[in-house]
């Protein structure tokens, strides 16, 4: 298993190898979908009571890297 950041683990033996929390079955995607549904962060917590609102926290800052690279464009 490799570590991400401190919450986020990836391990090619567990959800096809998508990042997850701390080595649970809870994908970072699934975070996702229930925050894109609407749900606060709170009802997360409700949902998925394994999670701790540091694990949401990472899930936002882990997404935010992923989505914030630089682009290359040809002159």
């Amino acid at each position: 298993m490799s570590y991400i950041s401190e919450r986020i683990t990836v391990n090619p033996e567990q959800c096809g190898g998508r990042p997850c929390i701390r080595g649970m079955r809870i994908r970072v995607i699934d975070i996702l979908d229930l925050l894109a549904s609407g749900l606060s962060f709170t009802e997360v917590l409700q949902e998925l009571p394994d999670l701790e609102m540091a694990d949401i926290s990472a899930v936002l800052k882990f997404v935010a890297r992923r989505l914030d690279h630089p682009i290359l464009v040809a002159a």
